[in-house]
This record gives structure tokens, sequence and C-alpha cells, in this order.
């Protein structure tokens, strides 16, 4: 992955609280909780990626890895059912979810529609 993007990072469980409950105060941040053996994991990552890219800031990407280690307790605390779920968290909150592989005028519209009020 490319980390010079600022807009697209890593993230953990240990720096989960700083990077997107906390950053969410300033932009909004999707947080892909995806897994390596997960076909449609990987489908939508650069789907993600170009919506992100082409948002020029607006909207941050957060991408936690649920197979690494304690991660999976992120998956736990958001009750998360299946991979790859894609939740919207802004101003310390989820404002939306969605699982599997969509294209993307679906996560454009989703995006805009639990922004939008």
């Amino acid at each position: 992955m490319n980390q010079t993007n600022s807009h697209i990072f890593e993230v953990s469980l240990e720096d989960f609280e700083q990077q997107v409950i906390e950053a969410s105060r300033q932009r909004p941040i999707l947080v892909d909780l995806w897994a390596e053996w997960c076909p449609p994991c990987v489908v939508i990552a650069p789907v993600l990626e170009q919506v992100i890219r082409d948002a020029h800031g607006e909207i941050a990407l957060a991408k936690l890895e649920v197979d690494e280690g304690k991660n999976m307790k992120i998956a736990g605390r958001y009750q998360v059912r299946g991979f790859p779920t894609i939740l919207l968290i802004y101003q310390g909150e989820e404002k939306g979810r969605f699982s599997g592989a969509k294209p993307r005028a679906f996560i454009e519209q989703f995006i805009d529609e639990n922004l939008a009020g």
C-alpha cells in the first residue's frame, strides 16, 4: 500500500482511538475492516482508495486488517458480522456502514447520504 498518501493509512487496535475516533472530529473517516483471505476485501480496496484520492483530503480511509493480533477486538466492538465491513466514522461516532464489495457509485452515494445534514 502507498503510505505516502496521508489520507489512506493503516490502523491497529493500539492507535484506533487516536487515528480514527479523535481524527474523525476533523474530517470523516472510512474504516475498511478487511482480511487477507477475503476475496471481496481484495476487490473493494482499490475502489475505496480511488474514492478517497478523488475526495482530495475531505475524507480519509483507515485500513484495519482484522486478522492482525488484537485488531479483531475492533470488529467485536462494532459487532461486525462479515468482511469487508466499511464503517463511516465522523465526530467520533459511527454514521453508517455497509458490507461486501460495492461499486464506486454506491460508495460515493453512501458517503453523501450519511454525511448529509
